[in-house]
């Protein structure tokens, strides 16, 4: 039997019982997690030993860390097309195989060029392509519920914070960094391939099913009041045109900037406030907490009331962290902070699953989707760079926070007056 009729059969049976866009979800989820060889968090547990072993300092190691995720943001826009052209699946099984061959590649690096080359593919294939891949195919999958389903799918994310660093620190203990990434490599092979060769259907539309589990005579779109038949969305083209793709933009690039900022110096900050690394270690897993409990109900909230009064709120709630961490001089501090903060990681990261789906449309998410990622991803480069000049230039972050946090506050206006742009029919 041909691999793409087993396809078929399981989705029959599957829908028997219930949505197939549930099984979608979850491997969507599964890829959230799986990306998280090439996230930050995995990547901290790092630095130690290949500085130690290479002779490379963590400035050297961390600018190019920045360059890499620079560099493989311009590649995104590119992914993105290729996805709306062969499909999420076929891309999807791509990246899962060249993602594993980056974590081989890496765990051979041998010097600074090379450790570069290595960062670039890594942030390229997994936070980069595998996470589009699973927002794109989610989002065929789900319209009236895509709020609901993107803040699921992101607990594949939460789940990766939780257990990539413990898991990367007890294989370089056990086995050493190099050999970490040869597991971590057989590891995504190994979670990843089959689900997505025997699983994955592109669009509802492909085995005669609807996003959301709807009937024909359902509405594809309640927004736009499309029928559930006819797949709409502009192209990268037209969305450049409208107003609506630059606003969304510049709030998805500040939210990405700032979160990645107090990501890289939350240790840095509580240290310059007079805490210790214990404390600072104890906000870390508050956070993920809070944002596991959370991401649901800020799915349930966009998809109920207009989503440019959510998108404000999660503005206010960024500038609200960045104020908030100033305040931190003691355990009680640290972990109102810390509670802040995880309601802002669950904000930013459902934000970047639902933006671009629900304001441009699923026929051409991928390259719509890829080009708003690469510009989420340009913030997130930059976005030490403010904290770090500020220490250097006043011995203390405070006053660079306070002002940044000003940029939100304005941002969360300005989205006030996003509408959504009319998408035809054909």
């Amino acid at each position: 039997m041909a691999l793409a009729d087993i396809r078929i059969s399981l989705v029959k049976r599957i829908s028997k019982n219930f949505f197939y866009g549930w099984v979608m979800l979850g491997i969507g989820a599964l890829g959230m997690f799986a990306s998280g060889p090439g996230q930050s968090h995995t990547f901290s547990v790092f630095v130690g030993p290949i500085g130690k072993e290479l002779g490379l300092t963590g400035t050297t190691i961390a600018s190019a860390y920045g360059f890499a995720t620079l560099i493989s943001a311009f590649c995104l826009p590119l992914m993105g097309r290729m996805v709306d052209r062969h499909g999420a699946r076929n891309m999807m099984t791509i990246i899962a195989i060249l993602l594993g061959c980056a974590c081989f590649a890496f765990g051979a690096a041998t010097g600074i060029v090379w450790l570069a080359i290595g960062f670039a593919s890594l942030r390229f294939m997994a936070q980069g392509s595998l996470m589009m891949s699973c927002v794109t195919v989610v989002s065929q999958w789900f319209v009236k519920k895509r709020g609901f389903a993107m803040s699921l799918m992101g607990l594949g994310f939460a789940l990766s914070m939780a257990i990539h660093p413990p898991l990367a620190q007890w294989l370089i203990d056990t086995v050493g960094w190099r050999q970490s990434w040869v597991i971590l490599g057989v590891v995504s092979w190994a979670i990843l391939i089959i689900p997505i060769l025997f699983l994955v259907i592109n669009r509802p539309e492909d085995v005669g099913l609807m996003p959301d589990g709807d009937t024909p005579q359902a509405s594809d779109d309640k927004r736009n009041d499309k029928p559930a038949s006819t797949i709409v969305g502009l192209t990268i083209k037209e969305a450049l045109r409208t107003p609506a793709f630059y606003i969304v933009s510049a709030g998805m690039f500040m939210l990405s900037m700032l979160v990645t900022s107090l990501h890289f110096f939350q240790v840095s900050i509580f240290s310059n406030q007079g805490l210790d690394a214990q404390i600072a270690s104890m906000a870390f897993p508050l956070s993920a907490l809070t944002m596991v409990i959370c991401m649901p109900m800020i799915g349930k909230i966009l998809d109920r009331f207009p989503t440019q009064w959510i998108f404000s709120g999660g503005l206010i709630v960024m500038a609200s962290s960045l104020v908030s961490i100033t305040f931190v001089h003691d355990l009680p501090t640290a972990l109102a902070y810390a509670i802040i903060f995880g309601i802002n990681n669950a904000i930013t990261m459902t934000f970047f699953s639902y933006m671009y789906a629900n304001y441009f449309g699923r026929k051409h998410i991928g390259s719509v989707q890829g080009t708003g990622q690469m510009i989420g991803v340009i913030g997130a480069s930059l976005g030490p760079l403010p904290l770090g000049i500020a220490l250097d230039t006043f011995g203390s972050f405070q006053p660079m926070l306070l002002g940044l946090s000003c940029f939100p506050i304005v941002m969360a206006v300005v989205v006030l007056f996003l509408r959504a742009p009319k998408i035809p029919e054909n």
